[in-house]
């Protein structure tokens, strides 16, 4: 069957994309995806294999996407201010293509070249942030774990409506990110392992 005139790769992509955020958590199907085009489901086969590898390529452009936002927020700036730009630039994803973010959370498969490299960019752009703070290659992967955490765990409360106090949401996620940078920036961290005593 021939591919709908005008229908892309990236288009399913996105469409796919745009179903996973409007439904963040839960799965979609071909046929909804078919559905958004207005084609028929068999059309898509012409752009991607199945449904897995369609899960796989809007990973691929969600890592993409954050790896853009994280670099142009860091354009220009270095130390403390970089820290915190690419904090407020992950959180503006996670918030704003909240589906796409999610399909970005698991860790590229063996064989996953693509989105081994795209993930692969947003560390190095990370590292190069963290750099002047003399971490060595331990500590830098301890403060970019401790950055996606913190970002990822606010960022699910606040989706799921787990912030109920009347205290600004900005103002606490800028507190929260300011703790970072100060551990970070300081080095005024001692990593504790667990304990099986």
């Amino acid at each position: 069957m021939r591919a709908k005139r005008g229908l892309t790769k990236a288009a399913v992509v996105e469409a796919a994309a745009e179903l996973l955020d409007e439904r963040p958590g839960e799965d979609i199907t071909l046929a909804q995806v078919a559905e958004r085009l207005g084609v028929r489901a068999p059309s898509l086969y012409n752009h991607v294999a199945g449904l897995d590898e369609l899960r796989q390529a809007v990973a691929l452009a969600g890592v993409k996407e954050l790896g853009d936002r994280i670099g142009k927020a860091a354009i220009a700036k270095a130390g403390e201010d970089a820290l915190r730009a690419i904090a407020w630039a992950y959180r503006g994803f996670a918030k704003g293509r909240p589906g796409m973010y999610l399909a970005t959370q698991r860790a590229p498969e063996p064989g996953e070249t693509k989105l081994a490299e795209a993930a692969s960019e947003i560390l190095h752009i990370l590292g190069l942030i963290l750099a002047p703070y003399g971490l060595d290659e331990r500590e830098q992967v301890h403060a970019i774990r401790a950055l996606r955490s913190l970002v990822h765990g606010f960022v699910s409360l606040e989706v799921g409506g787990g912030f109920r106090m009347p205290v600004d949401l900005d103002e606490s996620f800028g507190y929260l990110i300011q703790l970072y940078v100060n551990q970070v920036t300081h080095r005024a961290f001692e990593p504790e392992t667990s304990n099986s005593d």
